[in-house]
């Protein structure tokens, strides 16, 4: 095995170029070093050895960003919390180390819904060839989601079946919807269907809610900061809504950032279609109240404070929970302190947060 501070043996050209980004970028003054006395690795709990997972982290190949063309400008801006785009995987290690983080599982934010078959199948291509390859070299540190081509139903299918069947990835990063078209639609069914099939995860990771991209302008970088969590609580109430979970009862949802607002004001679905009926289609007849499926979803852990994590894992439960990070943009610093110090939970509840989750979901030993 490896040791976390040696130097690993691939170089960023050897890899096609690898990058470690974000699901969107900020120019900002660079955050001061991580100190790894606070969240130690490894982790240690009641004496015993907590092999941490985080769900949510990011990177890039510029083999195939640079299929493009000129849009590729605009997939990699200067990030925060990243000296240079191309970096060595050792300091990525390094920086796992220094949050507390085993493995992390890897997923490339969709940047080709718009582009041509031809293209979005290439562009996937390398990026599931280059992640099963980090992945391969280093199976303590890497795990990955695979990068489908969602505009092209069929074709993702197939992407999907050779990601987890051949590359062995553990399921796929799509974003909350496609096009203006959400995931819920029946075009997309097979490829839920697919991914039921497979056992494989469907990790949600939204790129802002576009058609709010005016009233997004101004301070506070609104476009994520509220964009990304509407987007993903739009996705999941549509899937609840349109009877999704209901039709595959054993397809695999993680969803980044919390769920978005789902959690948080769950319960007020439970009322839309009482209040107002002729907004309901009565051909839709769910099993459940809609906030129960919320324990049908699985989260990562990104709320920030204890308080928020608290309140989550009472609407979903500490079975659906699992840390994420969005490393390595510096969204959530101390993943091993959220858990540790949020009150409420037992050691068992802390080691399904911690890892044990991702782990049963993923089966990653």
């Amino acid at each position: 095995m490896h040791s976390r501070r040696a130097f690993f043996k691939f170089s960023a050209h050897a890899l096609g170029g690898l990058s470690f980004c974000s699901c969107a970028m900020l120019q900002a003054k660079e955050m001061p070093a991580i100190s790894p006395k606070k969240t130690p690795w490894p982790v240690v709990l009641n004496g015993k050895r907590i092999k941490t997972i985080d769900v949510h982290a990011h990177c890039y190949f510029q083999e195939a960003i640079d299929l493009m063309g000129e849009e590729a400008k605009s997939v990699l801006p200067p990030v925060k919390g990243v000296k240079e785009h191309f970096i060595a995987i050792n300091d990525r290690i390094v920086a796992m180390n220094a949050q507390g983080i085993d493995l992390q599982v890897l997923s490339i934010n969709p940047f080709w819904y718009r582009q041509s078959r031809d293209v979005a199948q290439a562009i996937c291509r390398i990026n599931n060839e280059k992640l099963s390859e980090l992945c391969r070299a280093e199976p303590e540190h890497f795990a990955a989601f695979g990068s489908l081509a969602m505009q092209y139903p069929d074709l993702a299918v197939e992407q999907l079946e050779h990601a987890v069947k051949v590359l062995g990835l553990k399921g796929a990063a799509i974003g909350a919807s496609v096009l203006g078209e959400d995931f819920s639609a029946p075009q997309f069914h097979p490829v839920l269907a697919k991914a039921q099939e497979l056992g494989a995860v469907l990790f949600i990771h939204p790129q802002s809610t576009p058609e709010l991209a005016k009233r997004f302008k101004g301070n506070g970088w609104l476009s994520n900061t509220i964009g990304n969590p509407l987007d993903t609580t739009i996705a999941l109430q549509h899937l609840i809504f349109e009877g999704l979970f209901d039709k595959f009862p054993d397809l695999k949802v993680l969803a980044a950032h919390g769920g978005g607002y789902l959690g948080s004001y769950g319960a007020r679905s439970d009322h839309s279609c009482f209040v107002s009926p002729v907004n309901c289609d009565p051909k839709i007849v769910l099993k459940k109240q809609p906030s129960e499926y919320l324990r049908q979803i699985y989260f990562d852990n990104l709320v920030f404070t204890s308080e928020a994590l608290q309140f989550l894992a009472s609407q979903v439960g500490v079975s659906q929970l699992m840390i994420g990070t969005d490393h390595p943009i510096p969204w959530e610093e101390r993943p091993v302190d959220l858990v540790m110090n949020a009150k409420g939970f037992s050691s068992k509840e802390r080691v399904q947060m911690l890892g044990l989750n991702a782990a049963r979901l993923l089966n990653i030993n």
